[in-house]
């Protein structure tokens, strides 16, 4: 495992770095804590873009 690995917990909504919940919980890792914290806006954006692929 990389020293600097974050992932964002989707249990707690945070973001951490190293060991925590069972990665069933968790996305990531990212390399950077910019990444993982903006994991769910980017998530939601690209729904937007499949549903509106979708629409057409």
């Amino acid at each position: 495992m990389a020293l600097e690995e974050w992932w964002f917990n989707l249990r707690t909504q945070q973001v951490e770095q190293g060991q925590g919940d069972p990665n069933a919980e968790r996305l990531g890792p990212y390399a950077t804590r910019t990444e993982a914290e903006s994991v769910l806006d980017r998530m939601h954006k690209r729904t937007e873009a499949f549903d509106a692929e979708d629409e057409d």
